[in-house]
């Protein structure tokens, strides 16, 4: 049963799927009080635990301390609530890069109860414009500098009434930051209940209507408590780096929730390349990165020029999954531990992970403490150890599609089927296939492209590539690998066949790409995942 609710705008609640569709929580050992707020547990409750002097974040040229991010995001949610009129319970959308003031305005919208959407910054008004109809928004914060696109969206929104500008370099010279300044640094926070929505997160790399995923208050603290206290081990002394943006969940949680509820900082970069990334590691002595794989093998080529990455004692490594040449890379060359994960946005976050200690190359390990998986076949029966089906879930959080028939297909028999092939080893750890809709089937052949890519990846021909089914008359699809070949290696008809005959000799001979392309570049989401349905499509 749902507890009682703080939102007097109801919208959320009342679009939450019917419970019976709900997948079971497990919710035993994540004890919450029924009031909870979760951007007071990561402010002024840290400041009352005696971290107020502790930097908490670093950006822009700038080291916040949490007794700095406390005040700030208290007076932001005092101009919200007095002088813009948010509501308890009204969809508030923040659209910035990732930097400190994105993440003061997510801490104050949640303090005055607002249930916050974080978007991009690269959406386009017509992006932006099919998430504020669905979760019909009334207000978005907005970085000025990034300003016209929102605008554009107002203009034909029929829900969004206010778009206000807030700075988000260290100057705090806009509409948000002058009203604030004059605020008081304390603030009464909207008492929501542990189980009010807290973030909508919509779901990345979709096409057609957006998803947008609910989250308690709850959750955002579950997430910490379970995977970054158990496999981090984050203490107030870690300094998080990181590429993904805040606006997806894999970022928040990295870069915002796990050092805020420990008493870490993080730092927070607008454009997060690699190069970025290193020279912040060196400077500020991260301890912890979260980034993908293709963001790691070009670290990796930096530090043969001398990069100094001895400071990180963890890589975090999810968007992708973890090719075995770019693990093995990463051990030899730096000897620290570098842990594969899969999460998802409808789960929040990673939900299967290795360990400390306890990690290798192709596999994705074990589930987080708090949360079960099994490998089912399409009538949710569980499959032998060793096959390949789909991965199926569930924990601590699940999926709650806001108003989606698509609730249906991700949750059934109370487990979450996010979409992935896997198979489970007979020791239990859990190794990635594919995508579900991945998987390429050529002559009767199950084939999983990642496996493919791991061994050209493994050619010191090969910089990056990725694995698609092409369309063949012959055998229904056969593996086509997209390839950014090396500096100076030759795309010519030698090199195909050189790589071919590597991957034949690598792994199952029918598993070899008969068809190679070489490309300059591959596409990729902000947060460094393949868009293979690009390649898919051109190879229609």
């Amino acid at each position: 049963m749902l507890g009682p609710s703080a939102h007097t705008d109801t919208f959320t609640r009342d679009n939450l799927p019917p419970m019976e569709q709900w997948p079971d929580l497990l919710l035993d050992g994540f004890d919450y009080p029924e009031t909870l707020n979760a951007g007071v547990e990561f402010t002024d409750a840290m400041v009352a635990k005696g971290f107020g002097d502790n930097v908490a974040l670093i950006g822009n040229g700038r080291r916040r301390t949490y007794k700095e991010l406390t005040d700030w995001s208290n007076r932001i949610a005092h101009a919200l609530v007095e002088n813009y009129g948010v509501k308890p319970g009204n969809r508030v959308l923040i659209r910035s890069a990732n930097n400190p003031a994105m993440v003061a305005c997510w801490l104050a919208a949640t303090k005055a109860g607002a249930v916050v959407v974080n978007t991009m910054p690269m959406l386009r008004a017509g992006e932006l414009g099919k998430i504020v109809d669905k979760a019909e928004i009334e207000f978005a914060l907005c970085d000025t500098r990034i300003l016209d696109e929102m605008v554009a969206c107002a203009k034909t929104s029929k829900f969004l009434r206010k778009v206000i500008g807030f700075d988000g370099t260290a100057n705090h010279d806009a509409e948000l930051d002058r009203i604030a300044l004059d605020k008081p640094v304390k603030f009464d926070a909207v008492p929501t209940s542990r189980d009010d929505v807290a973030l909508l997160g919509f779901t990345s790399g979709t096409t057609g209507e957006p998803k947008a995923t609910m989250h308690f208050h709850r959750d955002l603290l579950i997430i910490a408590d379970a995977y970054a206290r158990e496999v981090l081990s984050v203490t107030p002394e870690d300094i998080f780096v990181g590429s993904p943006p805040l606006a997806f969940t894999f970022g928040l949680g990295g870069l915002a929730i796990f050092p805020l509820r420990f008493g870490a900082a993080a730092t927070l970069l607008e454009q997060a390349t690699p190069p970025k990334m290193i020279e912040i590691i060196e400077t500020y002595k991260a301890t912890i990165s979260f980034t993908a794989p293709t963001a790691y093998r070009v670290m990796l080529a930096a530090m043969e020029e001398g990069a100094d990455l001895s400071s990180l004692r963890v890589a975090v490594s999810a968007g992708e999954t973890l090719p075995a040449p770019i693990y093995d890379a990463w051990m030899e060359k730096t000897g620290k531990p570098m842990l594969d994960g899969i999460g998802s946005t409808e789960m929040l976050h990673i939900f299967i992970t290795n360990r400390l200690g306890d990690s290798a190359p192709g596999s994705t390990g074990k589930p987080v403490g708090g949360y079960e998986a099994k490998i089912v076949d399409e009538d949710m029966n569980e499959k032998p150890r060793g096959e390949v089906g789909r991965l199926a879930v569930r924990g601590p959080t699940g999926c709650r599609y806001l108003a989606d028939k698509r609730q249906r297909t991700y949750v059934r028999d109370g487990w979450n089927l996010t979409g992935d092939a896997f198979y489970q080893d007979e020791n239990g750890y859990f190794h990635f296939a594919a995508r579900s809709d991945d998987l390429i089937i050529s002559a009767g052949y199950n084939i999983a492209g990642p496996e493919v890519e791991a061994a050209l990846l493994a050619h010191a021909f090969v910089s990056e590539c990725a694995v698609i089914g092409a369309p063949d008359e012959e055998r229904g699809q056969i593996v086509q690998a997209h390839v950014v070949l090396a500096e100076g290696v030759a795309a010519d008809a030698l090199t195909v066949k050189a790589l071919q005959d590597h991957v034949k000799q690598t792994i199952a001979p029918y598993k070899y790409p008969r068809s190679i392309k070489f490309i300059e570049a591959l596409p990729k989401t902000a947060t460094g995942k393949i868009q293979r349905f690009m390649l898919k499509n051109a190879a229609q």
